[in-house]
């Protein structure tokens, strides 16, 4: 799968120094143990609706979201958004309990593991609808390029909302308007349970950029510095007034398309993906192996990150549901 990828040849051409590592690292880590968590308490019966998980696909949110801040880019997810919500910095107990559905949520506990949004880290929301993300990402550009700031507005999406016409729309839109935009299609092999190799007309979802007039690049999702080298261009491309930028990233999800489904449609792949692709096993074998973080110091990220999780679904647990007098609040906004 991995072959004839676009990877990282040299890491320490990458530009990152120890700090930034750390980071990216902390990033990763963050959303592996968050979600492996909530595949856990989904089991207990205690988490309301669905649950779609990010595990396996962190290189991808973490190498793209490290390129953006807080105050000036936006980025638009999918059903499958905690990974995007965590590298875009949305607060972690507050995720945890718009997901358990608690009033101290993201969403005041109404919007649920799909409906995650934090406005002011620039996330405008997971969305439901596949092939949702694109024409926000295209608002938020278009507002960047009004406004002059040097935003950039990135849609993150699937094979499956690869192939909507919201989706295609977009990559037009952009492209006519010269839009500061990125598309990330995360290509993870599957749109629930149907084969992107059978649905993806072409068998690339990068080289349909051609046909809009801009870059399309395909890269190795389970290495950061691949994903992280690909975004960082197309981010400097689109703050520079060269316009919108399609990268696709080729991963794998650990888990099914949603909490409870058999994956009967698939074999061996992602043990084969955990034990020799893993993007957590390949970035600590490539910084401790150039010496630039050590062992140990990735070793205390993971304790605090899972102290950090371990608060989350505490504070979730033992926070209050939403009453029958916050059913009509947060239906209007006021201007």
């Amino acid at each position: 799968m991995t072959d004839a990828l676009r990877t990282s040849e040299v890491p320490r051409a990458h530009g990152l120094d120890g700090p930034a590592l750390l980071d990216a690292y902390r990033t990763m880590r963050t959303v592996r143990s968050f979600e492996e968590r909530l595949h856990d308490e989904f089991a207990t019966g205690e988490i309301p609706g669905f649950v779609h998980l990010y595990a396996g696909e962190e290189a991808s949110a973490a190498g793209v979201c490290a390129h953006l801040d807080d105050e000036r880019d936006t980025i638009a997810s999918t059903h499958r958004g905690h990974g995007h919500c965590i590298a875009k910095h949305v607060d972690v107990k507050a995720m945890m309990a718009e997901i358990y559905g608690r009033t101290t949520g993201a969403c005041r506990g109404k919007g649920g593991s799909m409906h995650i949004a934090d406005l002011a880290k620039g996330m405008l929301g997971a969305n439901g609808i596949v092939g949702g993300g694109p024409p926000l990402a295209c608002g938020a550009a278009l507002a960047a390029k009004v406004r002059g700031d040097g935003g950039v507005g990135v849609a993150f999406f699937g094979d499956g909302g690869s192939n909507q016409g919201t989706t295609l729309e977009s990559l037009n839109l952009a492209s006519v308007w010269r839009l500061p935009a990125v598309f990330v299609a995360e290509n993870n092999g599957y749109a629930e349970a149907t084969a992107a190799e059978w649905s993806v007309g072409g068998g690339s979802i990068a080289d349909r950029a051609a046909a809009f007039g801009m870059p399309g690049v395909r890269v190795d999702g389970f290495d950061f510095f691949a994903v992280h080298e690909a975004a960082g261009a197309a981010v400097e491309r689109a703050r520079g007034g060269g316009g919108p930028t399609l990268i696709e990233v080729r991963l794998t999800r650990y888990y099914g398309h949603f909490e409870g489904d058999r994956q009967a449609y698939r074999a061996d792949e992602v043990r084969h993906a955990r034990a020799g692709l893993d993007c957590l096993t390949r970035f600590r074998a490539t910084v401790t192996g150039t010496g630039e973080l050590t062992a140990d110091r990735l070793d205390a990220v993971d304790a605090e990150v899972a102290a950090l999780i371990d608060e989350a679904v505490a504070e979730a647990r033992s926070a209050p549901l939403p009453t029958r007098a916050d059913l009509e609040t947060d239906v209007y906004i006021s201007y």
